[in-house]
C-alpha cells in the first residue's frame, strides 16, 4: 500500500486526535495511491500513525479513518462504525431520529448521515467516502434495515474535492416527507428540498432548553392564582386578572414570542408546547413558512402562531423604529396629534426573542463581516426584547469563535442599553459529539440571556 511521509516540523494534529493532513504538511508520498484510495501515514521517522484516504486534489490532501493499518474500506469495516454509532445514540438520545454519523467525530470524516426512523439521508462530501458509496449503503442496511436510503450530497463542498453535487435514491423508495417525533413534538421534514439533509437535529437539547421562560409571565398582565368559590363547589385556584374576572384563556401565564430564522418552526413548536401564549414564526423563505406552518397544524398550535415572510433584519429594524417613535410620542403626552399616523411601522416587542441564523462566517477571512452581521441582529433583537424577558440566540459558524461570540452580543448590549445576563450557554447536541483537538467540530454556539436595561 502506498505511504504519505509527514514533514519534521508541521503540527502534531494528528497524535492529537485531529484527522487531517494538509498537502504542505506531507514530505514525501511512496507508491502511487489512486485518488480516494487508502494510504498508510507515518511521522518523519518512519513511525506509523494512521490509516487514511487521499485525494491530491484537496487541499486536505488525506484524512485518517483508522489508527491502526488499514487494508480497505469495505462494508464490514462501515458496519462496525455504524453498529459504535448506533450504540452511543442509544444509550444518549431518545427516539429513533438523530444525526447517526457525525463525520470526523465518529471517525468517519466526510460523511454524515440522519436517521429519520426508518428513513436514511446520506451526505458523502470527500473523494473517499464517495468511492465508498455501495458499501455504505450495503452496511447501512446491514445495521439498521431501514426501508429507504436517500443521498443529499448536493453541497458545495463536494466541488473542493473534485466532485459534482448529487442528490437522489440509493435505496428503497424513498418519499419526499418523512414525519419524527422531537421532545414529544411531531415534525415533517422535507428530505428532497429541506435545507441540508432537511431537519438540524443539533439544536435537539437547546430546544427543550427553553421551556423555564414560556410561563411565568401572568403576574405581569396583571393575572394572579385567586382561590373562588363557585356556587356549590369547593374553592379552587383560577387565574384573575386586574378587574376581578376569571381568565379563561389557557395560556395566560405564557410568553410572546419570536422566532426569527424560523426554518421548520422548530423553536416555535416548542414554545408552544411549553406554553407560549403568543407566536411569531418568521422566515425569508416562503418554502420554510410553509415548512413551518405544516408543523404547527400538525401539533394543534394554529390559534397561537402567527407566520411572517421577510428577512429578519429589515423586520427587526422595522419594529425597533416603531417602538422608538411610540417612545417619543409618549414623551410628549398630550402634545402629540394621535390622529396622525405614525410614520414608521411596527413597534412591537416581546418577551422572547429568539435567533438563529444560518452560518455567518463560512470562512476566516468572513469573521470580520460576520461580526458586523452578529451583532447588528442581535442589537435590534434586543431592542424588542420586554424588560426582563430573555434573547435565546445562536450561532453555527466556526469562525465565530465562543469568546468573539460573546463579545460581539456585549457589544450590542452595550448600544442598545441592556445589561444581559448569561443563564444558559450550551453547543451541539449528544448526537453531535467532538474530539478534542478537532475544533471544526465546536461550530454551534447557543446562549439564552435576561434582559434588563439600567433602571434598577
Amino acid at each position: 500500500m502506498a505511504s504519505v511521509i509527514l514533514h519534521k516540523s508541521r503540527k502534531k494534529r494528528l497524535e492529537q486526535g485531529h484527522p487531517w493532513v494538509y498537502k504542505n504538511e506531507i514530505e514525501l508520498v511512496e507508491g502511487e495511491p489512486q485518488p480516494g484510495s487508502l494510504v498508510q501515514i507515518y511521522d518523519h521517522r518512519r513511525k506509523f500513525l494512521a490509516s487514511g484516504y487521499y485525494n491530491p486534489a484537496s487541499q486536505i490532501t488525506v484524512r485518517a479513518v483508522s489508527y491502526l493499518p488499514l487494508e480497505r474500506m469495505d462494508v464490514d469495516f462501515f458496519a462496525a462504525r455504524f453498529s459504535e454509532c448506533l450504540n452511543h445514540r442509544q444509550r444518549f438520545v431518545d427516539g429513533d431520529s438523530y444525526r447517526l454519523v457525525y463525520g470526523e467525530a465518529d471517525f468517519l470524516p466526510g460523511l454524515i448521515v440522519d436517521r429519520f426512523a426508518d428513513v436514511l439521508v446520506v451526505q458523502l462530501l470527500t473523494l473517499g467516502m464517495d468511492h465508498c458509496r455501495e458499501a455504505i449503503v450495503e452496511a447501512l442496511v446491514k445495521v439498521l434495515g431501514p426501508t429507504a436510503i436517500y443521498e443529499r450530497s448536493d453541497v458545495s463542498v463536494r466541488e473542493m474535492e473534485g466532485l459534482e453535487q448529487v442528490k437522489g435514491p440509493l435505496y428503497g423508495d424513498a418519499p419526499r416527507y418523512v414525519t419524527i417525533l422531537e421532545n414529544g413534538l411531531k415534525i415533517k421534514v422535507d428530505i428532497e428540498q429541506g435545507q441540508k439533509t432537511g431537519y438540524f437535529f443539533d439544536q435537539r437539547e437547546n430546544r427543550a432548553s427553553i421551556k423555564p421562560i414560556m410561563t411565568g409571565w401572568g403576574r405581569r398582565n396583571g393575572i394572579e392564582l385567586k382561590e373562588i368559590a363557585e356556587l356549590g363547589e369547593e374553592p379552587k385556584l383560577l387565574p384573575v386578572n386586574s378587574k376581578g374576572k376569571v381568565v379563561t384563556f389557557p395560556y395566560w401565564d405564557g410568553a410572546t414570542v419570536l422566532e426569527c430564522f424560523s426554518h421548520t418552526g422548530s423553536f416555535t413548536l416548542h414554545a408552544c408546547k411549553y406554553g407560549a401564549k403568543k407566536v411569531t414564526c418568521l422566515d425569508i423563505s416562503e418554502h420554510a413558512i410553509e415548512s413551518a406552518r405544516v408543523n404547527v397544524e400538525l401539533n394543534g398550535f394554529t390559534d397561537r402562531v402567527e407566520f411572517v415572510v421577510a428577512d429578519a433584519f429589515d423586520y427587526l429594524r422595522s419594529q425597533a423604529k416603531g417602538m422608538d417613535e411610540r417612545t417619543r410620542r409618549a414623551l410628549k403626552e398630550g402634545k402629540v396629534d394621535t390622529s396622525v399616523p405614525m410614520t414608521a411601522g411596527g413597534g412591537r416587542t416581546w418577551d422572547v426573542v429568539i435567533l438563529d441564523p444560518p452560518a455567518f462566517a463560512k470562512t476566516r477571512s468572513a469573521v470580520k463581516g460576520a461580526c458586523r452581521g452578529y451583532k447588528e441582529i442581535n442589537l435590534q433583537g434586543l431592542k424588542l426584547v420586554n424588560e426582563g424577558g430573555y434573547l435565546v440566540t445562536a450561532s453555527c459558524s466556526y469562525h465565530m469563535r465562543p469568546d468573539l461570540f460573546l463579545q460581539t452580543i456585549q457589544d450590542a448590549a452595550a448600544d442598545a442599553g441592556k445589561i444581559l445576563r448569561l443563564v444558559e450557554w450550551r453547543a451541539a447536541g449528544k448526537d453531535h459529539p467532538q474530539i478534542l483537538g478537532v475544533d471544526e467540530g465546536h461550530y454551534l454556539k447557543f446562549a439564552i440571556f435576561e434582559v434588563r436595561s439600567k433602571t434598577f
